[in-house]
């Protein structure tokens, strides 16, 4: 529930221009009454996002993405809506307080038994019992405020301590689905015991799973993680995001590693503006995560081999979506991790003193390629060729180029000719599949057409509320009973001000995306308002006629079917 009033909330999203304030993360350019910019909620390549300084909301004629300033920094920083609130207001120096903010949980039940179960773990590593793992932690260089900080713990020797204490407050078929419990023909285990235990995190910092560490033993498995669940999907997170979001606006620069160990290596040396890919691929989702923190993106993975190729499939997921990151590469295989721990500070330099990925590319493409060879040379300048077609940063392609001519003295116009335009390359990509949309027909277009009248004018409303009981599509009935009750309440109307209202209701907000498709005039006539009414109550009658037709055949008592047939006759004569 909300610790400020509805004008408190207006007046902050007012306080700022939502134009100025989505420039600072998407860059736009004016067209007509709007701004345009390219949509950072989907893989979108043409600008798609309007917005209306006016109306003070941005809608994305792609994905239907819609909202207030509110909803886009919701979005965008994955927070909540009074988070989202208290962020605007900070930028107009309002103070305001609202306290501590409850982080958004969607599963309660495996949220409770993850948050229950982090508090056993970090009380164990404080524990006598945990005075090992302490030890072997301090000798690492983690100390007692980092062990804090990321709510390190301890699983103890015990295989079912876990387990009894949530069998006391959970049930079984929750416990099972968290992934923390095992269960055979001797009882309940645990699934992590003596290990040390760092937690791992979704988008808004909620602890989803965990990875626990060999520390008294050796062991070829030294990490363990926890398996996926309906709260932890590797594919859709990124290590730290919780914690880096801030740093990394600041900077407006990202730095993406492959471990949690390194973070906080990274972490401890007053480098907060990292995440991790948790070891995984990175998907789709994670990249346009990536692209929505920082400007400046740039890959540091293990030093090794196959780090370099976790650093080619980063690079090129982050490419398909526009953004062109930098390169970091570690010596002797480190990690940032082992790195860090060596040379400490040094670190920041390699930060400074980033590659170019098209360096990077050009350095991995030559591995294992004797150039002196015309095969392995030929070989080597069409793979650099296709990596040169991947990029759309024109003084990059330049500059690589020019690089491949230097090495390997090719007549400049034969690699020229391979190239292919920018323009070309547009028409190449595949298209998006585009959603297939019914025509709507007229009765839907009348819901439509009205309720975008009554967003703007309490006149349109006031004919609805006297000549419309129902309206027909349930979308269309929310909606316009949101607009009913906010007016009732307020007495005027405004779009902005009720997307707020229902604080940036998914359902509300798809209906108004919906509604604003329409995208007309902004004046209208009562005749034609009128015109709506009537399809409207015409649909709703001819309903009501075929329930009753059909209620009238299941009907075998006569007097009840002729009472049913006379109702039938009544609303035809009304028609």
């Amino acid at each position: 529930m909300n610790l400020l009033s509805q004008t408190q909330i207006q007046e902050i999203r007012d306080s700022v221009d939502i134009v100025d304030v989505i420039s600072n993360y998407v860059s736009l350019t004016p067209k007509g009454r709007n701004y345009f910019g390219i949509c950072p909620f989907h893989d979108d390549n043409n600008p798609s996002m309007s917005v209306n300084r006016d109306k003070k909301i941005y809608k994305c004629f792609s994905c239907g993405a819609t909202g207030t300033v509110f909803k886009f920094i919701m979005d965008y920083e994955n927070i909540s809506f009074i988070e989202a609130v208290k962020k605007i207001a900070d930028m107009s120096d309002i103070n305001i307080n609202i306290g501590n903010i409850p982080k958004t949980k969607n599963n309660n039940k495996l949220h409770e038994i993850y948050d229950l179960s982090l508090k056993f773990y970090i009380n164990n590593i404080n524990t006598t019992g945990g005075k090992e793992a302490k030890q072997y932690l301090y000798k690492r260089g983690i100390t007692d405020e980092i062990i804090k900080e990321f709510q390190i713990g301890l699983a103890l020797n015990g295989k079912d301590t876990l387990s009894k204490i949530l069998l006391k407050k959970f049930n079984e078929k929750d416990i099972m689905k968290s992934g923390l419990v095992n269960k055979n023909a001797y009882g309940y285990l645990d699934l992590f015991y003596d290990r040390i235990m760092f937690p791992l995190y979704d988008l808004n910092g909620n602890i989803v799973a965990y990875s626990g560490r060999i520390y008294n033993k050796e062991d070829n498995s030294k990490y363990f993680n926890t398996r996926e669940t309906e709260i932890f999907k590797k594919g859709q997170l990124l290590y730290n995001y919780h914690r880096a979001k801030d740093a990394a606006r600041q900077k407006n620069q990202i730095i993406v590693m492959e471990g949690f160990m390194d973070v906080i290596r990274a972490h401890i040396i007053n480098i907060k503006n990292v995440i991790a890919t948790m070891g995984t691929a990175v998907t789709k989702e994670q990249a346009l995560l990536i692209k929505r923190m920082a400007k400046e993106v740039i890959l540091c993975f293990d030093g090794d081999e196959a780090g370099a190729k976790a650093t080619m499939a980063c690079a090129d997921e982050l490419i398909k979506i526009g953004v062109t990151p930098k390169v970091i590469r570690l010596e002797d295989g480190m990690d940032p991790d082992e790195y860090i721990t060596k040379y400490g500070k040094e670190f920041e330099r390699k930060i400074e003193n980033t590659m170019s990925i098209m360096d990077f590319k050009l350095q991995y493409l030559k591995k294992g390629k004797n150039l002196s060879n015309t095969v392995d040379e030929a070989k080597y300048i069409s793979e650099a060729i296709k990596e040169i077609n991947k990029i759309d940063d024109e003084i990059l392609k330049e500059v690589t180029i020019k690089k491949i001519i230097e090495e390997t003295g090719l007549d400049e116009s034969i690699i020229r000719n391979k190239i292919t335009p920018k323009e070309t390359q547009k028409l190449q990509k595949p298209k998006l599949k585009e959603k297939i949309k019914n025509k709507p027909n007229k009765y839907e277009v009348a819901q439509r057409n009205l309720i975008y009248y009554m967003l703007r004018s309490p006149e349109v409303i006031n004919i609805y509320n006297t000549k419309i009981t129902y309206m027909p599509t349930e979308e269309y009935r929310m909606l316009a009973r949101e607009i009913k009750i906010f007016y009732t309440d307020k007495g005027y109307i405004k779009e902005a001000d009720l997307i707020d209202s229902v604080e940036c209701d998914e359902e509300v907000l798809n209906a108004i995306s919906k509604v604003e498709e329409a995208n007309l005039n902004e004046n209208y006539s009562i005749e034609e308002i009128d015109d709506y009414i009537k399809a409207i109550r015409d649909y709703n009658v001819k309903n009501e006629i075929n329930r009753l037709t059909n209620k009238m055949k299941d009907e075998l008592d006569p007097l009840k079917k002729a009472e049913i047939a006379q109702k039938i006759i009544d609303l035809k004569k009304g028609e």
